[in-house]
């Protein structure tokens, strides 16, 4: 993609509506049974953006409950692009998928530049990432819908890959043209020494990276207390720490985007 369709926001601005032995392992924390679930947070950032360290601030502090009187429970999910990557620093979790993933977005939203930072909030509305006002604004100005239910098994077919099995209700009913049931593999508590690019000599922090993201499942007219049953693996990287990690379940509308429920499972730490 051309260079100078990214633009890295500085300023804050108002919102725009719109062979090891396999392990194995159940989930204790299933969704709630009643009452609204979360809200989704779609970070898109990247270390070679001179400003995504404050929205990261602001998101690490949003997930970790600092504004819990303010805005209703929420998911992070934190995608770090690749297009920034020639401005002297390769983000080591960049992907050229988050950066497509993105492009959907800003032609959804009819958006004149991809930037950064970015968030898309429950699939419906946007606002710059550091621009902390606009983010509670759209965070309290979407509908909640009930988590999914599902409980999760975990096993290692490999010492290098994880098998994720779900099997529960989406708990909401999505009409229209159907959707896709995605699951984000996450990570926080990722430190690393920015050693040249916007950012040298910083010691950069990300919470709720994006590790993998993968379909389990289309639906179409599927009744909400339906029992949907399905398993995916994943590759997983260097250092892979369990404890550090969780899966994201979540429903999006095809066409729309318009996110339908969430559920968030933490990894167990003997995985």
């Amino acid at each position: 993609m051309p260079r100078g369709i990214f633009s890295c926001f500085r300023h804050r601005t108002s919102t725009t509506p719109t062979p090891t032995p396999t392990t194995s392992s159940s989930s204790s924390d299933p969704a709630p049974i009643t009452g609204p679930g979360p809200v989704v947070l779609e970070l898109f950032t990247s270390q070679g953006c001179a400003t995504s360290p404050s929205a990261e601030l602001l998101f690490s502090r949003i997930g970790r409950g600092d504004f819990a009187h303010e805005v209703p429970p929420v998911i992070i999910l934190a995608y770090h692009v690749d297009y920034w990557d020639y401005n002297g620093w390769k983000d080591p979790f960049g992907s050229s998928q988050w950066t497509v993933r993105q492009k959907g977005y800003v032609e959804m939203f009819n958006l004149d530049t991809m930037f950064t930072p970015h968030v898309v909030v429950q699939g419906v509305k946007q606002c710059i990432g550091n621009d902390e006002d606009g983010v509670m604004e759209c965070i309290k100005g979407v509908s909640r819908y009930p988590s999914p239910a599902f409980e999760a098994t975990f096993e290692r077919p490999t010492p290098e890959s994880l098998q994720i099995t779900l099997k529960g209700a989406l708990r909401a009913k999505v009409d229209g043209e159907g959707a896709d049931i995605m699951v984000a593999l996450c990570e926080s508590g990722l430190v690393t020494d920015c050693q040249d690019g916007v950012n040298k000599d910083r010691m950069l922090a990300n919470d709720f990276v994006v590790r993998k993201l993968t379909k389990l499942c289309s639906i179409d007219n599927l009744p909400s207390k339906k029992i949907i049953t399905g398993s995916l693996e994943c590759d997983l990287w260097q250092g892979f720490n369990s404890t550090k990690c969780g899966v994201v379940v979540f429903v999006q509308q095809h066409g729309t985007r318009h996110i339908f429920g969430s559920q968030r499972i933490q990894l167990p730490a003997d995985i």
